[in-house]
């Protein structure tokens, strides 16, 4: 009640106060007229005063009486005017203007209120807001009641000959369950192909066979599949995989980011803050992570009451890339190593010549063809490797995001950028 009570009362107040501008501009008025008639009426004595001094003849002094005397007239008759509230504009115009003005000021503001504010819902101290953000992390939903809300998405498009691969490693891992690598490129694969579910199905049974020895990378991997599969919500489950991750290694990036998605998601604008800029502040250009951060800080920083906020300075944020296809990295081909030679062979040399006829055919973007270089690079096919990066810097020339990405990709590859 009270605040509404202070609507009214401001209401008011605006109402009044443009009433007064109104009037004030009448009263005005009639002060002009009435500084015009005792300028003329001194200017008919100064008159009479030239023509005793002989300073002008009779003659000129009657035009003069006339011009000043007919300036007299039209200044008292705009004063009289002034006084009746008949100014350049009718007697009615200027309440009807504070009327309107003042519906519209107070009117559209309580519509825009009501339709963005929030009505009735009280004022909410700092250390109850933390609570209620608290409350919210404790009770969230799981992650297999968010990945039950993800709407179901279409299959991927998938290359033949990569999808013969991905059942025959599926199959080699049915038979040998405690293949630590060959869980981990399966992992890779199927996030790459959009099965979430399935990778960190994958991914988890990779932490099992490592035990102790998993790493932060394993737990950060793990991570950001569940995230995927909840549709870029971050469950309990998740949560705890980040807070493994950076027990081993505080430094994170990919875990430091999520936990951030998290903090805001949770209504923690301050800390998710706090967390995002650190980790812009220590990360290089290139992280993956960096064009999302600069996109979203700026309103964080709105939200946690940082109003003065300035990105700090490095290279440009680069836009989101599309998400590459799938096809081979270095890692998942390290990984394979513990295949047979013939598995081996196949599987890599199919992926590398499938996605390298691909690109041939209808192209790709930056990731795919920095992906290529890498996995060119790992099988010592550097001449190959060349080609391509040299094809590639034409390709996307003039995209700077782009040339820095297929010079990364060269530069691991041996080849230089």
């Amino acid at each position: 009640m009270l605040f509404w009570i202070m609507v009214v009362a401001l209401s008011v107040a605006v109402a009044l106060l443009l009433g007064l501008a109104a009037l004030r501009a009448r009263g005005q008025a009639q002060e002009a007229a009435d500084y015009d008639l005792k300028v003329y009426r001194d200017q008919l004595k100064e008159v009479e005063r030239d023509l005793a001094r002989g300073v002008i003849s009779e003659e000129d002094a009657e035009r003069l009486r006339t011009e000043i005397s007919r300036r007299i007239l039209a200044a008292d008759a705009a004063a009289k005017a002034a006084a009746r509230g008949e100014t350049v504009q009718p007697r009615w115009a200027g309440p009807a203007l504070v009327v309107i003005v003042s519906l519209g000021v107070v009117g559209g503001g309580t519509w825009l209120y009501m339709d963005l504010g929030a009505p009735g819902y009280p004022d909410q101290a700092l250390a109850q807001r933390i609570a209620a953000a608290e409350e919210r992390r404790q009770t969230r939903p799981s992650q297999a009641e968010a990945e039950a809300d993800v709407p179901a998405q279409p299959p991927a498009e998938t290359p033949e000959d990569y999808a013969e691969l991905m059942d025959r490693l599926r199959a080699v891992l049915e038979e040998r369950p405690d293949d630590v690598r060959g869980h981990m490129l399966l992992a890779r694969n199927e996030a790459a192909l959009g099965n979430f579910t399935e990778a960190y199905a994958a991914q988890e049974r990779v932490l099992e066979l490592r035990g102790d020895g998993a790493t932060a990378q394993d737990y950060a991997d793990y991570a950001e599949m569940l995230v995927m599969a909840a549709g870029g919500y971050v469950s309990p489950e998740a949560e705890a995989a980040l807070a493994a991750a950076l027990e081993r290694d505080p430094r994170n990036g990919v875990a430091r980011y999520y936990l951030g998605v998290m903090f805001r998601q949770i209504g923690r604008p301050d800390r998710a803050f706090t967390t995002w800029d650190r980790l812009l502040r220590e990360s290089r250009p290139e992280a993956p992570w960096v064009p999302a951060l600069r996109q979203q800080l700026p309103e964080l920083a709105a939200r946690a009451g940082r109003t003065d906020y300035q990105l700090p300075e490095m290279a440009a944020p680069a836009a989101p890339t599309a998400p590459a296809a799938p096809g081979p990295t270095a890692e998942q081909m390290a990984e394979a190593e513990n295949m047979t030679e013939e598995q081996r062979t196949a599987m890599i040399r199919g992926m590398v010549d499938s996605l390298a006829q691909r690109l041939a055919q209808d192209g790709g973007n930056a990731a795919e063809w920095a992906r290529l270089i890498n996995a060119l690079g790992v099988l010592g096919e550097t001449e190959r490797a060349s080609a391509i990066r040299d094809e590639a810097l034409s390709k996307f020339a003039g995209d700077e995001t782009a040339l820095a990405r297929i010079r990364e990709a060269a530069e691991r590859a041996g080849i230089g950028g």
